[in-house]
C-alpha cells in the first residue's frame, strides 16, 4: 500500500511532518469557496480519514475555507477529533471572508488574535500547531508576524510561518522571530519563487507550495499538460498530477507538498506519488 511516509519527512519547529500532506480546501466544494457545487459531507469526512489511514500527518487548512453548506476546520474536526498526536494541522490567517463568502477587509495586525480563535473554535482545539500569515496589500509583514509571536508566547499557537512573501518579507519575518515554512505559489509552469525555496533550503525553512498541481493558469481547473509533463507520465506509468508532485518533491529534502481533493481515488493516487522517483534527466526535461 502507498504511503505518504515513503517522501520521506521534514520539520515544522518541533513537529515531524512526512513530505506529502493534505490541503483542505477543495474539501468543501466542487470549486473552492461558493464557486461550485459543496461536497458531499460524508465524502469529505471519508476523504480525511483515508489520509490519515495513507501516513499523512500534516494537514492545511484555514478558517476561510469554506463554500455555501460546508467548512473545511468542521470537516477536519468531525472526521479526525480526538486528534492522532503525530497529526499537525497548519493554518493560515490573513484574509478574511464575509458570511456571505465574498471577500471582506483585512484586519490590522490586532485582528490575528481573533482569526486564530476562530480557527481553535472550529478545529475544536486549545492550541494550532502552526499558523501561516498570509500576506496582502501591505508590504511590511513584521507588525503581523510580530502578533503572532505574542500568541506562540501566550501558547494559542506553536509556531509561526508566512505566505506568498517575497526574499525581502521572509528576512523581515526572520528578523521578528523563528520562522518555520514558507507557503508560496508554485509549480513547473510557475517556478518564479526558486531563489525563496532556496532560501529556505539554505535556513532549514520547509517550504511549502500551493497549486502544485493546478498551475499558475489552471489553479485547480482542467486544463492542458506541458509536453514534458506528458512524455514522463507516460514513461513511468503515472499520472501528471503524479509527475508534477514528484518533481517537486526532488527539489530538496525541505520541500513539501499539500495536494488537496475531495475523492478519494484522487487522495491515493496523489498519495502513491510519493514513491515515484524522477531520473536526471527527466527532472532536466521537466524543470525546462
Amino acid at each position: 500500500m502507498p504511503s505518504s511516509a515513503d517522501a520521506g519527512t521534514w520539520r515544522l519547529g518541533d513537529r515531524t511532518v512526512t513530505r506529502l500532506g493534505f490541503g483542505a480546501m477543495r474539501l468543501t466544494g466542487t470549486r473552492p469557496f461558493h464557486a461550485g457545487v459543496p461536497r458531499d459531507r460524508d465524502t469529505s469526512i471519508a476523504v480525511l480519514r483515508r489520509a490519515v489511514e495513507l501516513g499523512v500527518d500534516h494537514v492545511d487548512t484555514a478558517a476561510f475555507y469554506f463554500s455555501r453548506t460546508r467548512s473545511a476546520n468542521e470537516l477536519i474536526n468531525a472526521a479526525l477529533s480526538p486528534y492522532p498526536g503525530d497529526l499537525t494541522i497548519v493554518t493560515k490567517v490573513g484574509p478574511v471572508r464575509d458570511v456571505h463568502g465574498d471577500w471582506a477587509e483585512r484586519p490590522g495586525p490586532d485582528g490575528l488574535r481573533g482569526h486564530v480563535e476562530e480557527n481553535l473554535r472550529q478545529l475544536g482545539r486549545d492550541r494550532l500547531d502552526v499558523v501561516n500569515f498570509r500576506t496582502g496589500d501591505d508590504p511590511d509583514v513584521a507588525p503581523y508576524v510580530a502578533a503572532l509571536a505574542e500568541l506562540v508566547a501566550e501558547g494559542l499557537v506553536g509556531h509561526v510561518g508566512v505566505s506568498a512573501v517575497t526574499l525581502d518579507q521572509l528576512e523581515a519575518a526572520r528578523a521578528v522571530t523563528e520562522v518555520v515554512c514558507v507557503q508560496n505559489r508554485f509549480s513547473i509552469d510557475s517556478a518564479d519563487d526558486l531563489a525563496v525555496l532556496r532560501r529556505c533550503g539554505e535556513l532549514g525553512i520547509a517550504f511549502v507550495p500551493f497549486f502544485t498541481v493546478a498551475g499558475r493558469a489552471r489553479q485547480g481547473a482542467p486544463g492542458e499538460e506541458p509536453e514534458a509533463v506528458l512524455e514522463v507520465a507516460a514513461e513511468l506509468d503515472a499520472t501528471p498530477a503524479q509527475v508534477r508532485l514528484a518533481w517537486t518533491l526532488a527539489l530538496g529534502e525541505h520541500v513539501l507538498v499539500i495536494p488537496g481533493t475531495g475523492s478519494v481515488a484522487h487522495l491515493e493516487e496523489n498519495v502513491a506519488a510519493a514513491g515515484l522517483r524522477l531520473s536526471a534527466e527527466q527532472m532536466a526535461r521537466l524543470s525546462a
